[in-house]
């Protein structure tokens, strides 16, 4: 039986900024993420996916309806350490998570701060660098190192703090291209290798086709949920709210439109390659 570790019920929220009028974020959105998933929750600025990330470890709460984390109601305050400690957040900026000047300072402050045992601190703080590939940086400055890097000791931060889940709020927006597959590849040894659940916020239609399931959001309500191959087939639909769709499937898009005849739903480079091949020998065996 698969395990939901967080369920959010008809969550509505609101942001009231001095002397406006109210801006409804969330408008009755319901979501449930089992133990072990990757989902990527996609949606364009506006569309209230930021604002629902920070319901998942109690950051904001919901004005009606409920977040539920590991059985616990996030508006019960007197549990806010153990949500916490369930569901670890990252978010875009990693300078804002960097409190310390040398890697494993950093990445143990938050062991120290919950009173684990040193030896154990020692264990975890190897154990986090470990997994996100940053073992040889351990006595670097943290202001030396790259975006990308400072991204992956962030991560390693939240890792050594054992939680069940981590949810990353747009964790590549602020980095270059080699930045961002280096995070990307951390966030899928995560999931597959380690099998912690992680919630993937991002606007990069690439980074959501390597989720198992993608949301995407719209004027505060999830309006698709599936596969990430169920949801980049209706590209017509994502065009419609306001997004894009990853670069091989838009390629397919294009050479379907030039009269090109392509078979089947496409959204790795790989499945376009393979499909165009094979359209390229049936164009071949009918000349």
């Amino acid at each position: 039986m698969v395990e939901k570790i967080i369920i959010a019920e008809d969550v509505y929220y609101s942001y009231t900024a001095q002397g406006s009028a109210a801006v409804q974020a969330l408008r009755g959105i319901s979501v449930t993420i089992s133990r072990g998933e990757f989902v990527a929750i996609v949606g364009h600025n506006g569309s209230g996916k930021s604002t629902f990330a920070k319901h998942l470890n109690a950051i904001l709460t919901p004005e009606h309806g409920r977040v539920v984390v590991w059985g616990v109601d996030t508006r019960d305050e007197a549990r806010l350490y153990d949500i916490r400690q369930h569901v670890g957040m990252v978010f875009q900026n990693p300078d804002n998570q960097i409190v310390a000047t040398v890697v494993e300072e950093d990445v143990a402050f938050a062991p120290e701060n919950l009173g684990v045992p040193p030896e154990e601190i020692r264990r975890r703080v190897d154990g986090a660098l470990e997994t996100v590939g940053m073992t040889d940086f351990l006595k670097h400055a943290t202001y030396q190192l790259s975006g990308g890097q400072k991204q992956r000791i962030a991560i390693a931060g939240i890792i050594a703090m054992r939680p069940d889940c981590i949810v990353l709020d747009e964790p590549t927006a602020m980095l270059d291209p080699v930045g961002r597959r280096e995070v990307m590849s951390t966030i899928r040894d995560l999931n597959r290798t380690y099998g912690i659940t992680v919630v993937l916020i991002t606007h990069h239609m690439n980074e959501a086709a390597d989720a198992d399931r993608v949301i995407v959001m719209n004027d505060g309500l999830a309006v698709m949920d599936g596969t990430a191959r169920e949801v980049f087939a209706r590209a017509a639909e994502l065009i419609d709210v306001g997004l894009n769709v990853p670069q091989p499937v838009e390629l397919i898009l294009a050479l379907r439109e030039a009269g090109v005849e392509i078979e089947g739903d496409i959204l790795t480079a790989k499945d376009c390659a393979r499909a165009i091949y094979e359209a390229m020998g049936r164009r071949a065996g009918n000349t």
